[in-house]
């Protein structure tokens, strides 16, 4: 089996993740790790599964990322895996509180990757998400149009600047492993 795990980062956390699901699948099968400018999409029938990784930006993967999956072709025999770092809190936090913002600020990324696998007929295994510390523009996005009030602002930033964590780590890895579990 071969995997391909490739992705874009802006802040370094899509990056983060990317290594640890790259890392926890080499000594089993045989992983390559690239930046997704370094990815031909020619080449992904190279590979047996998957992994694309990007931002979340404005509730979706990034452009770059999107416009990438599109020029896959229809049937390829590869399998796909998403994953995303966004800078919205879970929505699982504080029992569900954030959940209608998570989706606001978060929900078409999932979407998009299940989308496009189903239009190019190729078998998607699985999505992955962790909260990550954003870009200095998307904080001041977060404050001006999420969190407006000042000191709550300041708590997000305590919170988000700790993503990924030791937990989200942790998570990316089983995510992998459960992934190439289901293919074996």
């Amino acid at each position: 089996m071969k995997v391909l795990v490739t992705y874009l980062s802006q802040s370094g956390k899509t990056k983060m993740i990317a290594e640890v699901i790259y890392s926890s699948l080499k000594e089993d099968v045989d992983t390559v790790l690239l930046e997704l400018g370094e990815t031909k999409v020619t080449d992904l029938a190279d590979y047996d599964l998957v992994f694309v990784g990007s931002p979340c930006h404005h509730s979706d993967i990034v452009d770059t990322v999107k416009e990438f999956l599109e020029k896959i072709p229809k049937q390829s025999k590869f399998r796909l895996a998403g994953f995303i770092t966004h800078s919205s809190y879970p929505r699982e936090k504080d029992e569900g509180k954030y959940e209608a913002l998570f989706d606001k600020w978060v929900g078409l990324s999932e979407k998009s990757f299940v989308q496009i696998a189903a239009e190019k007929e190729i078998k998607f295994m699985g999505f992955f998400r962790c909260m990550g510390a954003a870009i200095e523009p998307i904080e001041e996005f977060i404050h001006k149009k999420i969190v407006l009030d000042k000191e709550e602002f300041e708590e997000y930033l305590v919170e988000s600047r700790k993503h990924p964590d030791e937990i989200d780590l942790k998570n990316a890895k089983a995510f992998a492993k459960k992934i190439i579990g289901e293919l074996n």
